[in-house]
């Protein structure tokens, strides 16, 4: 079934390049490529996931598309009512009215706010910056109980400091003080990987709700793999700061074709006692990202290595429709 809504942002090439400091008798700076030549687009009001192992990139990522990192090249294109603006090339006014419509919700609750102010002073400072609620208090305190009210928390919390909240009401906060903004995309970093099962399943649900209520799109960044496929419209899989697979959810999981992601979909357990699973191993260590590999990059460890993979470097290609991958087992297909 074609997908007939807008791309809300275009992600072009997008690198980061970390540079460390010059060791003694290094001619050059080592650099890291966090992320490398990275492109693909999210549609308005569809949730774009992001898997990988640790140090894949997807943080950094995500980082970059709120500006809080600046990435080396590529470009941010992003659909503000219609005009496409660069998220790299704004001008200082341009990128503060942008900056409300972009907001992340980070993964540990606990280090996202100030134990020194109220859940209402957290809340009101950016929404004054922003003219959000105009100039009056009273105004902004009504559309803070009814953040607070949308992710089940009672409106009076919002003068209690973060101490007096669990993990899951804290992570709410964290939601609602996003929604505050009243953003288009909100970048999600690993939001339930520190709550316990049950509330996880709570906030994943909120989340799902606020989405169909208010249209809201989300790039949602996890490991979990279950988790990542039960919240997301599209997934692309990340290995070593880059793309290799991409596709809709359910096609992804129901047929995963770059040998990482099979891997990757063997390790999710099955809700199913006694159930049998072939658990595909692989072998070897995560090459450094200072060091990478030539070629493709992950094929120190894959089982279906070819020669032409150890030379040359793959490009996301389309294969069947909407499935995108990087792998020189499809090319010409």
């Amino acid at each position: 079934m074609a997908d007939n809504r807008k791309d809300l942002l275009v992600v072009e090439n997008l690198t980061m390049e970390f540079e460390s400091a010059k060791r003694f008798l290094e001619k050059k700076k080592p650099s890291v490529k966090a992320v490398n030549d990275v492109s693909f687009a999210v549609k308005e009001g569809e949730t774009f996931g992001l898997v990988g192992e640790s140090g894949c990139g997807k943080t950094t990522l995500g980082k970059c598309v709120v500006r809080l990192l600046k990435p080396t090249a590529g470009k941010l294109m992003f659909n503000d009512d219609g005009e496409w603006k660069d998220l790299l090339d704004l001008k200082k006014q341009e990128s503060f009215e942008l900056r409300k419509k972009l907001q992340i919700v980070f993964q540990d609750p606990y280090a996202a706010l100030n134990p020194q102010h109220t859940i209402l002073e957290a809340f009101d400072e950016p929404m004054r910056v922003h003219g959000i609620g105009g100039k009056d208090k009273e105004a902004r305190k009504k559309l803070i109980a009814e953040a607070l009210t949308r992710v089940n928390l009672q409106p009076d919390y919002m003068y209690r400091y973060p101490h007096e909240f669990s993990g899951g009401q804290r992570q709410r906060i964290c939601v609602a003080k996003a929604l505050v903004l009243q953003p288009k995309m909100i970048i999600c970093d690993e939001p339930v990987s520190a709550l316990d099962v049950s509330v996880q399943a709570q906030l994943l649900n909120l989340m799902k709700k606020l989405q169909r209520e208010l249209g809201i799109t989300y790039i949602f960044i996890a490991h979990d793999l279950s988790v990542v496929q039960y919240m997301s419209d599209r997934i692309g899989v990340m290995y070593l700061g880059n793309m290799v697979e991409l596709a809709d959810a359910d096609e992804l999981y129901n047929n995963p074709m770059h040998p990482y992601t099979e891997a990757l979909l063997s390790a999710v357990p099955v809700p199913v006692v006694n159930a049998k699973k072939e658990r595909i191993i692989l072998e070897g260590d995560v090459p450094s990202p200072m060091n990478p590999p030539s070629g493709c990059p992950f094929h120190p460890r894959c089982s279906k290595c070819m020669e032409i993979c150890k030379q040359e470097k793959p490009a996301l290609r389309e294969t069947d429709q909407q499935h995108f991958i990087a792998c020189h087992l499809y090319n010409g297909k």
